[in-house]
């Protein structure tokens, strides 16, 4: 027993994730700094104490065997673990989180994001050691589509998740807001032959053409499209901004936010057609990890005073000016 629990370290489960998403020893031993014959050897040490085989080495990429594959989900699950206990211990000694997780949907305005990103680096906050220093908190970023956003909440991956569409997941501990309402509007490229038809567009004739969808990011919660009519030519992509360029190029046509397409449409380089389609509106909420004996550390405290602000709210909803393609 103590074998494995000087082998089974939160390095070694690090490790093992790392090679699994790299698919090779070589690929993880460059991010890691080490020669990949140092994590051969690791391996083998794990190996050797668990008495199993994580690795099959028939394969000429690093594919894990049925034992690996359970080692890394649960490994990750640890992982995570360990992280909050991190984080509640610094939360008790100074109020301030370790680090706070941000799940922004895809269709919130990213220039909004990096403004509030900004405004909360220029904290000034007193620490041990720094009486006048920014918020001792890191703050990581992800970006997710529709349940994916909510997913990353329920399984403990993001503190804070903003602009879910829907509600979230009933798990315990979640507590959710409005944020707002996101206007949609149909839109196409000038050269595209929906372009020229005559309003309203029926719903057959949308269907014969290719619509540019977002995948929906989550893993293990059920997925959700939406817009897509029966039968449908579907290009999927994986944020707002491919869907932007996508729809730009002609490629297909969908709903884009009106904040998003109006200075392109004022450019001439998108066309707003209506549709026989119920008017669309996307609303939003945000949601934070919560209970009845947690309290919010003060970074979260932050960002959900930020978001009590309806001006913040409307940012989040319309800014899209400045996103980037």
């Amino acid at each position: 027993m103590s074998d494995r629990r000087n082998v089974l370290t939160p390095e070694a489960l690090t490790m093992i994730d790392l090679i699994a998403r790299s698919g090779s020893f070589a690929a993880a031993a460059r991010e890691l700094g080490k020669v990949p014959s140092a994590l051969t050897y690791s391996v083998r040490q794990l190996e050797d104490a668990l008495d199993v085989l994580l690795f099959d080495r028939s394969s000429r990429q690093a594919r894990l065997t049925a034992a690996g594959e359970e080692l890394l989900h649960e490994g990750r699950r640890l992982l995570l673990e360990i992280d909050a206990v991190a984080n509640r211990v610094k939360r008790i000694a100074t109020g301030w989180e370790t680090q706070l997780t941000l799940a922004v949907d895809t269709i919130v305005a990213p220039t909004a994001v990096f403004e509030l990103i900004e405004a909360f680096y220029a904290l000034r906050v007193a620490t041990r050691g720094a009486p006048d220093s920014a918020p001792p908190t890191r703050l990581r970023l992800r970006s997710e589509v529709l349940s994916g956003t909510w997913e990353t909440l329920a399984t403990g991956e993001a503190d804070l998740a903003i602009g879910g569409a829907g509600e979230p997941s009933q798990a315990a501990g979640i507590q959710c807001e409005p944020l707002g309402d996101v206007a949609l509007v149909f839109a196409v490229a000038p050269h595209h032959p929906l372009a020229a038809l005559p309003e309203p567009l029926a719903a057959e004739t949308l269907a014969a053409h290719r619509i540019v969808a977002i995948a929906d990011s989550a893993r293990s919660f059920a997925p959700v499209t939406t817009g897509v009519q029966p039968g449908q030519d579907v290009l999927t992509v994986p944020t707002l901004a491919a869907k932007l360029e996508a729809q730009l190029r002609g490629l297909g046509c969908g709903f884009l936010p009106d904040s998003l397409v109006r200075r392109h449409a004022e450019a001439g380089r998108l066309v707003v057609k209506a549709t026989a389609l119920p008017r669309r509106a996307a609303p939003l909420r945000y949601a934070w990890r919560a209970g009845p004996n947690v309290t919010p550390g003060l970074a979260l405290q932050w960002w959900l005073a930020q978001l009590r602000s309806a001006a913040t709210r409307r940012a989040l909803l319309r800014q899209h000016a400045g996103l980037v393609l």
